[in-house]
């Protein structure tokens, strides 16, 4: 073989060579093997002797190790922690930037022209105590030039021929310019939508302290929710771990721009960072209900427990912090030590505990820290923790009662008191969720504090997190400030208040162009852009007249929170008169009106010449309205109104009766918080049904008890029964088939008994009722799929009893998908909640509306011809009837009057159910300052059929 010197041959021919000679190489094997045996053995003991005795040349020389046996290597980068650890981050810069860190070469820049901007900060020169209340904040007839992933120019009228010639002109034409609102609190991407066991990686239970775990290593990029919760303007969210543990673990800020359709190369959560230079951390932290539930049996996650009070909770909190304390003393020591002797004598390396070590960047200031807390006891105690330990918090999230404390939050360490991050009316599920008002921001506001509006998104779909912000000015925050608590509020508290929150030169492109001003009801982007790219190829424009900016009204702020009891009263100014047709009859005019109220019943409205004249020596009040409006009382259907006042506490509610039938009559609890504000928001009639099966009840929310007279104004309304995910419970129904089943075992076995059912409050009665077209048959379902399989029942059963069911869709998330069979069916939908979303399985193909869809559930449904309703999921959404109306009026293209929007919430509810509706002739009706289907329309007065008005 010619092989070259120093190289082995290829092993095929090292095979080929040996193989013709195999008897010789037997033969040379021995001899080989005996020497492959003596080499073995020099090279054991040659290995024996290196291990005993080494040579000088492999020790390492004194450059390489200390005395004390340390490696100088390793102090030495010991030391660069050290440096690392005094570093106090500030905040990155916005000015002074040629290129955002997240732009992508190539992207084209853009020139909005003709738009209408809210800077988010005052003119020039205004000072802060002005700026407090309002003064110098305009909306500013402007351009916006993008580029490089920032804003480089705003400016009047900018010169199209003076840019590169590859720029994009996007044309606003007047309408509204706002920075990309900032969620500073989400759960986006841990908490993947819809809901999948697989997919839920919010919190990490296996200890309630757990700041070392990071949200970043669960956040998944492909998550749909993302792109719904940008279609609302959100360019920016703060995704927290969950609340379950007292110590959550590390938060990251991300943008909600995902991989090549959105203008990013990859898709991975490393590129979602909204600082992709890590200028600051992030953590959550959590106090009261959440962890004492998760934890509080002890045992019950690992051999220590939990903590089971709020005591508990402290202590852990304590313990926790003087751990992470205690290494970052070492720390400090080890460091000093080092830098004054020298790295060569110190006899040890830098103490580390990963465990500890995002802790101790919290201690070190390193670190924005948010803390999930409610109720006074709870915020004392963490302000408390901040002082003992010396770190700050930037902000109490959810913080329902930071209203009623304002001076223990200025108590907070480092004299910048934390920020309330809450939901503007989201409120009684649990019972730190009990004591809460809707008018927190005002009242935190006006105490020199700071709120913030934010989604908590599932809990709140963040797509409408800006609807927080404007739901809290109707409840009196000033409009400026409504505004900033999500742009430049949340901006200020992430630290990135150069960057993000307003439309200035130096600050990221993240721009949204509203198709009406971003506080009114049903505001929705035209066009979104993050780091200078615009988000939607070809985004659904709702079509609206041009945008009318809201002018702020003061008024708003005068809150009356408890009502003056009166039983006559006549108002001046009212404007329009939406109730029904026969309260339209009091009214032949068309002009202005008075309002004339005797005995809690309207007795004229017109000129009433007469009754004002007589209304001076009667001493009856008379009140002057701007822009008055008159309704018929609204009303709530869907939710646990009446039967449930705390919705985890089992104690305050009728409670779950999953298999057994029961009567929604028969579990009433009145006179609670939930229906005082349900009156005081002029929803004065209620139709809740029990949970799973039974029959639903209509009542006054106004009234003391069940005995009252007119308390109940229907009993039995509509049989119900569940086929949302809800139905797979217990041995009869594990799935949905079989529920579906249950149910058509049910009808059909009514249809063909051949007795009457005796017992009038029996299921049997109340299923020949329905079989005989006499009661309604009310299904809680979303899914399409199920929805179909309903019909399919309806007709086989009508098919037996020779009567026609009458079917409701209470729910109807996917009812949009079958809307024309709906209809063909003559079944009717209460849609709730109005604007659904994928939260669970059921309702994955929701429509989310502008600009991702054509039209929602509701526009698909009327255009079908179904008769059609809103209801409430949620119990807390009862305040918000008046505006869904107003969303379903502005967004729907002219779809519906708004006398006929109203009638969503108030006469088609008892059309679809086949009920008389108590209306403005029994005394039953709201007297409006402005539309109820506008943001800023309030109500003055409220009748409930019980001969007295609530003025206020």
């Amino acid at each position: 073989m010619d092989e070259k010197a120093g190289e082995l041959p290829p092993y095929s021919a090292v095979a080929s060579a040996q193989h013709p000679r195999w008897r010789r190489g037997k033969m040379r094997r021995s001899r080989g093997l005996k020497v492959l045996a003596m080499t073995c053995l020099g090279f054991i003991a040659y290995a024996q002797w290196r291990q005993i005795a080494p040579s000088p040349a492999a020790l390492p020389s004194n450059a390489d190790i200390t005395v004390h046996g340390l490696s100088i290597k390793r102090l030495e980068q010991d030391l660069t922690i050290c440096s690392k650890l005094r570093q106090t981050p500030q905040d990155p810069i916005g000015l002074g930037r040629e290129k955002n860190a997240r732009y992508i070469d190539g992207h084209a820049p853009t020139l909005i022209k003709n738009a209408t901007i809210w800077v988010g900060e005052p003119a020039e020169g205004t000072s802060a105590e002005d700026a407090r209340k309002g003064k110098g904040f305009a909306w500013i007839a402007s351009d916006v030039f993008l580029e490089h992933g920032l804003i480089k120019k705003v400016e009047p009228s900018i010169d199209l021929s003076t840019l590169s010639a590859d720029t994009i002109v996007f044309n606003a034409n007047g309408r509204p310019l706002t920075a990309g609102i900032i969620d500073m609190h989400s759960h986006a991407g841990v908490f993947g939508l819809p809901e999948l066991e697989g997919n839920e990686d919010t919190n990490e239970l296996s200890s309630d302290i757990t700041p070392y775990v990071r949200s970043i290593d669960g956040i998944n990029p492909g998550d749909h929710q993302i792109q719904v919760i940008k279609s609302g303007g959100v360019t920016t969210s703060l995704i927290l771990p969950g609340s379950a543990n007292n110590m959550g673990g590390e938060a990251f800020v991300i943008k909600h721009a995902v991989g090549k359709p959105d203008g990013r190369n990859e898709t991975s959560a490393a590129d979602l960072l909204a600082d992709p230079e890590r200028n600051w951390r992030f953590m959550k932290m959590a106090c009261g209900e959440n962890p004492k539930r998760v934890y509080g049996k002890v045992g019950e996650h690992g051999p220590n427990g939990g903590p089971s009070s709020r005591l508990g909770e402290s202590w852990r909190f304590r313990h926790a912090f003087e751990s992470a304390a205690k290494v970052v003393r070492e720390q400090d020591d080890w460091c000093a030590a080092a830098t004054t002797l020298g790295v060569q004598n110190v006899k040890g390396y830098l103490p580390q505990d990963l465990q500890w070590e995002s802790l101790g960047a919290l201690l070190r200031g390193q670190i924005h820290l948010n803390t999930h807390c409610y109720t006074v006891p709870d915020l004392e105690a963490f302000i408390d923790h901040t002082n003992e330990f010396k770190f700050k918090i930037r902000a109490f999230h959810h913080a329902h009662q930071t209203y009623l404390v304002p001076e223990i939050l200025k108590r907070a360490y480092g004299g910048d008191p934390p920020a309330s991050a809450l939901f503007a009316d989201n409120m009684w599920y649990k019972a730190e969720a009990y004591v809460a008002s809707e008018y927190a921001g005002k009242y935190l506001y006006d105490n020199g504090l700071t709120p913030i509006y934010v989604s908590d998104n599932p809990v709140i779909n963040a797509q409408h997190v800006l609807f927080e912000a404007a739901k809290a000015y109707r409840y009196g925050l000033p409009y400026h400030a409504a505004l900033a608590s999500v742009t430049t509020a949340p901006a200020e508290r992430l630290g990135f208040g150069k960057r993000l929150g307003k439309i200035k030169p130096g600050f990221d492109a993240d721009v949204v162009v509203w198709d009406s001003d971003p506080l009114d009801v049903g505001a929705a982007p035209t066009q979104v852009w993050i780091d200078g790219t615009a988000q939607f190829k070809d985004p659904v424009e709702l079509h609206k007249p041009a945008a009318e900016l809201i002018v702020p009204d003061e008024k708003l702020a005068n809150i009356v929170e408890e009502p003056v009891l009166v039983n006559d009263v006549i108002f001046t100014g009212i404007y329009k008169v939406l109730a029904s047709e026969s309260a339209q009859g009091l009214a032949s005019d068309g002009k202005t009106h008075n309002l004339v109220i005797s005995k809690g019943k309207i007795t004229c409205l017109g000129s009433c010449h007469a009754e004002l004249q007589a209304a001076s020596s009667a001493n009856t009040p008379v009140i002057q309205l701007e822009n008055g409006y008159l309704t018929e009382s609204l009303t709530a259907h869907g939710s646990s109104l009446g039967l449930s006042e705390i919705d985890a506490e089992k104690t305050t509610g009728n409670g779950d009766s999953h298999t057994v039938f029961s009567r929604g009559e028969d579990g009433l609890v009145l006179d609670g918080k939930k229906l005082r504000v349900s009156y005081r928001y002029g929803v004065t009639k209620i139709i809740s049904a029990p949970k799973y099966i039974g029959t639903a009840v209509g009542f006054l929310s106004g009234a003391a008890t069940v005995y009252e007279e007119g308390a109940i104004f229907q009993s039995d309304i509509g049989l119900h029964y569940p086929l949302d995910l809800s139905a797979k419970r217990g041995e009869n129904t594990p799935s949905i088939s079989s529920a579906v089943g249950a149910l058509r075992h049910k009808l059909l076995g009514a249809a063909e008994a051949n007795e009457t059912v005796k017992d009038i409050y029996s299921e049997a009665f109340f299923l020949q009722k329905v079989v005989k077209g006499d009661l309604h048959l009310v299904i809680n379902v979303h899914s399409a799929d199920t929805i179909a399989s309903l019909l399919r029942v309806k007709a086989a059963v009508e098919a037996v009893s020779k009567s026609t069911i009458k079917l409701v869709i209470l729910g109807g998330a996917e009812s949009w998908i079958i809307a024309e069979e709906i209809a063909k069916a003559g079944a009717s939908v209460v849609l709730a909640p109005l604007q659904s979303f994928a939260v669970t399985w059921d309702q994955r193909r929701a429509l989310t509306g502008a600009p991702l869809t054509n039209g929602t559930c509701i526009d698909r449904l009327i255009d079908a011809g179904v008769e059609t309703a809103v209801g409430l999921e949620e119990d807390w959404l009862v305040r918000d009837l008046g505006l869904l109306a107003g969303i379903a009026y502005k967004n729907g293209g002219g779809r519906l009057s708004e006398k006929e929007a109203l009638g969503l919430v108030s006469g088609n509810l008892y059309k679809i159910l086949g009920v008389k509706e108590p209306g403005v002739k029994e005394g039953h009706f709201v007297v409006w300052e402005g539309s109820p289907l506008d943001i800023g329309g309030r109500v003055k007065a409220v009748a409930g059929g019980r001969g007295t008005v609530s003025v206020y």
